[in-house]
């Protein structure tokens, strides 16, 4: 089975100080793992470049038998002050949690994993017009997104652009196919920056500083939205290979929407857990830049699923917590 993440990440000041992978990749001509995947049909091999040390191999490494149930919580909660608690804990005590009713349409969610599905089932010449360059830095099509460690590969193409706000925009890197991909993504767009804003202020509210103060602090009005389409062929060794490796996020919030194929683990009390996803859900995972600016208040969870581009993001603790 395939499966699609759909994750936005909302980062600041990024600064494009590598280009050697882009760079690499086109170079390289880098085989795409969705066609290295066409041709590994009916077979229980794969190339050696995916297969994972034995501390990384998910047969070994996970801990079969138990799904993790991570915090699940109602944004439409009446009580604010009890919402803003358990965000809070949920933040300090796991690092990622998953909100319902969160106010982006189910219509508009479908709409996105849809045109994300359809561009990856385009031709592969077709896909190509749009993959990253030196110039690109982070955005396009592609397969590498970080040096490799010890030269290994993750199981993995992606689609990366930037959403927000419009004077970043390079619709050169947003697919024309299918037609309804840019209206898709625009009107996500705009529904998930409620949600952001909403999280943002709830989590300032969480570590006692006002409501504003959070978002402020990392970047405000300058805050840019990067949306990833990971997609993850079928795999003939699933219990060798890895999506992408362990890691945190660079970013102040990544937000994911996952289809129903489950793929998602979080690292926990020493062993990795497979994550429960909730039909219709967001999964907010607490990155680096809010770990940094709430001074370790809250917990960074370490996950198998994305590798951070490799930028550059200044952060500093808030003053109002620097004590703390």
């Amino acid at each position: 089975m395939r499966l699609y993440i759909t994750e936005t990440r909302i980062v600041w000041e990024i600064r494009k100080s590598e280009k050697i992978d882009t760079y690499r990749e086109r170079k390289m001509e880098v085989d795409r793992v969705q066609a290295i995947a066409s041709l590994s049909k009916n077979v229980d091999t794969m190339p050696s470049e995916f297969i994972r040390s034995e501390d990384e191999q998910p047969a070994i490494t996970t801990l079969h038998g138990v799904v993790l149930e991570v915090p699940v919580i109602d944004l439409s909660h009446s009580d604010e002050e009890k919402l803003v608690k358990l965000i809070a804990d949920a933040a300090q005590n796991w690092g990622l949690f998953q909100v319902v009713n969160h106010g982006i349409p189910d219509e508009a969610i479908s709409k996105l994993i849809e045109v994300g599905t359809k561009f990856f089932e385009l031709p592969k010449e077709e896909k190509e017009v749009i993959a990253k360059t030196p110039e690109s830095g982070i955005e396009g099509y592609g397969t590498i997104l970080q040096t490799e460690i010890d030269g290994k590969r993750g199981w993995v193409d992606h689609l990366f652009h930037k959403i927000w706000p419009p004077p970043v925009i390079n619709h050169k890197y947003w697919p024309k196919n299918p037609p309804s991909y840019r209206e898709a993504n625009e009107e996500y767009a705009k529904k998930l920056r409620e949600v952001s804003d909403n999280l943002f202020k709830y989590l300032s509210l969480g570590v006692g500083l006002e409501g504003h103060e959070m978002k402020e602090a990392v970047g405000g009005d300058d805050l840019i939205y990067l949306l990833k389409i990971n997609y993850y062929p079928p795999c003939p060794r699933p219990d060798l290979a890895l999506g992408v490796v362990a890691h945190t996020d660079m970013s102040t919030l990544t937000i994911l929407v996952p289809n129903e194929v489950q793929g998602l683990q979080v690292y926990r009390d020493g062993y990795w857990y497979n994550v429960k996803y909730v039909p219709n859900a967001l999964i907010v995972h607490i990155g680096d830049q809010i770990e940094v600016n709430v001074s370790a208040l809250f917990l960074i969870t370490s996950m198998p699923i994305m590798v951070p581009p490799s930028s550059i993001f200044p952060v500093e603790p808030l003053c109002t917590l620097k004590s703390a």
